[in-house]
């Protein structure tokens, strides 16, 4: 049995954790450089301007024409999800990271939308009430990627593209190297591959340990507490210092101030031990967006990255923005996210 990886990831670092899975892929090597394409951009060196299934559940509209709120079944599990876009639009998936909800996308679900493409951005597991297993076994890594295909099977489509920011990036790493026949291109926004993140946090010249230090404390008994007490005292200054206020912070507030959805999103830290991991190279079409203010992932990941891809690949690297890239680079993730899109093959 493979060892597979188990990531634990957050607002200000990453760590990995180690579990064994199920999964025939081989252990990761590094790719022949030769076998790689990058394209590096800076946004503000050289910005790229914006391009000109039956839901399960009846819709609740938010915003007539743009996004609606709707919950999507898979087995036991009742999960909230936004959809926007024509149903007959080539399917996109957003995933978010911690401590964070699908309204994280919320620009870019309605940019993706208006360009054709049918956008899912669920609330993951431990997030949508309907969805929060007790216990901390029920958060690995590679169970968040089996709600991902369930998600995508009750919407009727074998195929789609997939994006994730944090966390959710992670899961979109995993996704694309085990199930490279369902997901037709990935975006991760902040997360390296997790094999290069491994390798920087084992290296003792690299600083990315010393940036994911705070994992410790996340995945002590009782840590939900810390977050949501004094009414989310702690949640509203992270969400303040981020920048974001108004609507899109009492967004997050509606969701994530409740101890027990706290608990279930801190599971996911919980879910395995530190260590190591092994995973394959991505060969799918691919696209890196890091941030070069990011206090969690540090650079040493972010450029060994491209040797654990061997598909087509992007690597944009978006200058002066902290780790909450969605919502303080919104535009610059839109035109990227289109651009990167429309180059892929219909669906």
């Amino acid at each position: 049995m493979t060892v597979r990886p188990r990531l634990a990831a957050g607002w200000l670092a990453i760590a990995l954790v180690t579990s064994g899975c199920g999964s025939d892929q081989p252990a990761a090597e590094p790719a022949p450089a030769s076998s790689v394409e990058v394209t590096t951009t800076s946004i503000d060196a050289a910005p790229i301007p914006q391009p000109t299934a039956t839901e399960p559940a009846p819709p609740t509209t938010r915003d007539p024409g743009k996004i609606t709120e709707t919950t999507i079944d898979v087995g036991d599990l009742v999960f909230d999800a936004a959809v926007a876009g024509p149903e007959d639009g080539d399917l996109v998936v957003l995933l978010h990271g911690f401590p964070q909800t699908w309204h994280q996308w919320r620009h870019q679900i309605e940019t993706l939308a208006a360009e054709g493409y049918r956008v899912l951005a669920p609330n993951q597991r431990g997030y949508s009430a309907g969805a929060r297993p007790p216990e901390v076994a029920d958060y690995a890594l590679d169970l968040v990627v089996d709600d991902l295909l369930g998600m995508v099977d009750t919407l009727g489509r074998d195929t789609f593209h997939l994006v994730g920011h944090d966390f959710g990036g992670a899961a979109v790493w995993l996704a694309a190297v085990d199930h490279p026949t369902r997901v037709a291109s990935m975006t991760s926004v902040s997360t390296p591959h997790l094999a290069a993140l491994a390798q920087a946090l084992s290296d003792p010249e690299s600083d990315q340990a010393e940036r994911s230090s705070y994992f410790t404390t996340f995945r002590a008994e009782g840590s939900e507490q810390l977050f949501v007490a004094d009414d989310g005292a702690l949640l509203r200054q992270l969400y303040t210092q981020a920048g974001l206020e108004g609507d899109d912070l009492e967004a997050q507030l509606a969701v994530l101030n409740d101890v027990d959805a706290m608990r279930a999103a801190l599971n996911w830290y919980r879910a395995g031990d530190l260590g190591g991991t092994e995973l394959g190279p991505v060969t799918i079409p691919s696209m890196y967006i890091w941030s070069d203010g990011d206090d969690a992932l540090g650079p040493d990941a972010a450029v060994a990255t491209a040797d654990f891809v061997t598909g087509p690949y992007r690597f944009e690297v978006i200058e002066g923005v902290n780790h909450w890239v969605p919502e303080q680079a919104a535009d610059e993730v839109s035109a990227l996210l289109v651009a990167f899109l429309d180059a892929q093959p219909p669906l």
